[in-house]
């Protein structure tokens, strides 16, 4: 085949041209933009009208396209929250950034994608934990990221002002479980708590 002006025969295309269909890479020798995929984020979000659209603007400002929404009113958390489970594509690039968009704007996330709490672990609370306010002690261990409260057990046989106890079940992060009872430890000694720790090397 000619260029059809001087008779000389057309090169032919340079594979290296364009991009390569086997490596994904682009002209100039860089990677082709990651395809989307699915990715799930459960929210821990306050009963107040508005939570909901203000935790899913920063997935939409953020590049995620929403999929799906699962709102469970009827199944709240120890601290009395509405866990929500959102559905939607991201780049991972994108994912990353909708996460710490979420953090940034003080939205409890406790699962992100493949980010789940892969250890599970039971401690005991003594002392005045009425008096000392319940409530805070929970949010203070949330704000934690190595842990989430997963189930909290009080008992106060004599009354809620005398001495009470409570069983907190924690879900950590893979790896992060001295973190999260030394994140408990801290708070314990703080509010004059006392905290039986679970036994360790010990088989039940």
């Amino acid at each position: 085949m000619s260029d059809g002006r001087d008779g000389t025969p057309e090169a032919a295309p340079d594979p290296d041209d364009g991009e390569d269909a086997d490596s994904g890479r682009s002209p100039d020798g860089g990677h082709a933009s990651a395809t989307p995929s699915t990715h799930t984020v459960r929210l821990e979000l306050v009963d107040e009208p508005g939570q909901l659209l203000a935790a899913l603007q920063p997935i939409a400002d953020n590049g995620g396209n929403l999929l799906s929404i699962y709102h469970e009113r009827g199944n709240k958390t120890p601290r009395g929250r509405i866990p929500v489970e959102v559905d939607f594509e991201a780049t991972p690039e994108r994912f990353e950034g909708i996460v710490d968009a979420l953090r940034s704007e003080d939205v409890n996330v406790m699962q992100a994608g493949t980010e789940r709490y892969a250890e599970e672990v039971t401690i005991l609370l003594f002392g005045h934990l009425i008096d000392t306010d319940l409530s805070d002690t929970l949010s203070r261990i949330e704000a934690c990221e190595s842990a989430s409260v997963a189930d909290v057990s009080l008992a106060a046989p004599q009354g809620t002002e005398e001495v009470s106890s409570a069983r907190l079940r924690l879900e950590a992060r893979a790896g992060e479980t001295d973190a999260a009872i030394a994140a408990v430890r801290d708070l314990a000694a703080d509010k004059r708590l006392r905290v039986v720790e679970p036994l360790t090397g010990v088989e039940a």
